[in-house]
């Protein structure tokens, strides 16, 4: 994977990141979701960098990125602080302005910079997902079904912690399939998957991976509440993908929901479940390459 690309371990916001780059053209900053690595982003970081300086870090906690202590208030794993990490790294490549795309708990960051720091980012892409509070305050009993994860793994340690630890990779697994289109691992690079397999079967990175949920239910949560209230909106032109056959496809229009958090909005729904940039990479770099090149 990512054959021609630089690999470096940069000091972010209290975390040692490790990060992939290649390319030259205007800065990009890839950032994944759970549970997964940078390599969600090797189908298509290669042709991105044909016209782009790609940047693809592994977030605190996951991957090849250090997993430092949560804090009682979970500020360690919150959105905010793993902004500030990336922004770091792209600040120590040269960076100071850039685009960014994320899937998954990357798009909460990548929405969460956007909102922190307006003056460092050009465009901004969110694959997959509507902005915290949406999530708890519509959340009912059926979507509490679908996203039971977002509840398990925010419960007090160690309990989901012991949970998964029991069969870390048999859980990756069965949730990555479960939330394709397909229900199946058959989209998914070998390589990749390897890597996945590797970095989740670490017991410190587990419960990373968890206090990034207990976060989610709490500060990220009261972050997006207090933005919201105060009226402050993303002012970088936003894009926003969604899989046909995703969780957030499923409900209310995502256009619809993210309207209100941004200036200058549009997107599309692509055909695949919840991991658009391996399940439908052609697709997905179709939208990315129109939209970041306007």
């Amino acid at each position: 994977m990512f054959e021609g690309f630089e690999e470096n371990t940069i000091p972010g916001e209290g975390a040692d990141i490790f990060v992939r780059s290649a390319g030259s053209g205007p800065p990009l900053l890839l950032l994944h979701g759970y549970p997964q690595t940078g390599a969600m982003w090797a189908g298509i970081a290669p042709r991105l960098a044909e016209r782009f300086s790609v940047v693809v870090p592994d977030l605190r906690g996951y991957g090849r990125s250090s997993a430092p202590p949560n804090t009682p208030d979970n500020l360690a794993y919150s959105k905010r602080t793993m902004g500030r990490d990336v922004a770091a790294v792209m600040t120590a490549l040269g960076h100071p302005r850039f685009h960014v795309a994320g899937h998954d708990r990357g798009g909460r960051v990548a929405y969460r910079m956007a909102l922190d720091m307006p003056e460092r980012i050009d465009r901004l892409a969110v694959l997959d997902i509507v902005p915290v509070v949406e999530v708890w305050e519509r959340m009912d009993a059926a979507a509490a079904m679908k996203v039971y994860h977002w509840l398990f793994f925010a419960q007090p340690a160690p309990i989901p912690e012991t949970l998964i630890g029991g069969d870390p990779v048999l859980f990756l697994e069965h949730t990555i399939a479960s939330w394709t289109k397909a229900k199946t691992l058959e989209g998914f690079d070998a390589a990749a998957l390897d890597e996945y397999h590797r970095a989740f079967a670490r017991p410190a990175y587990v419960a990373a991976s968890c206090n990034d949920y207990r976060a989610g239910a709490t500060i990220d949560w009261q972050l997006d509440r207090e933005d919201r209230d105060a009226g402050r909106r993303i002012a970088a032109p936003t894009l926003v993908l969604w899989g046909a056959a995703g969780i957030p496809g499923e409900g209310h229009d995502p256009l619809d929901v993210w309207g209100p958090w941004c200036d200058r909005l549009e997107g599309h729904a692509i055909d695949a479940g919840h991991f658009i940039a391996e399940e439908a990479p052609e697709a997905t770099l179709r939208s990315l390459l129109a939209f970041f090149r306007a």
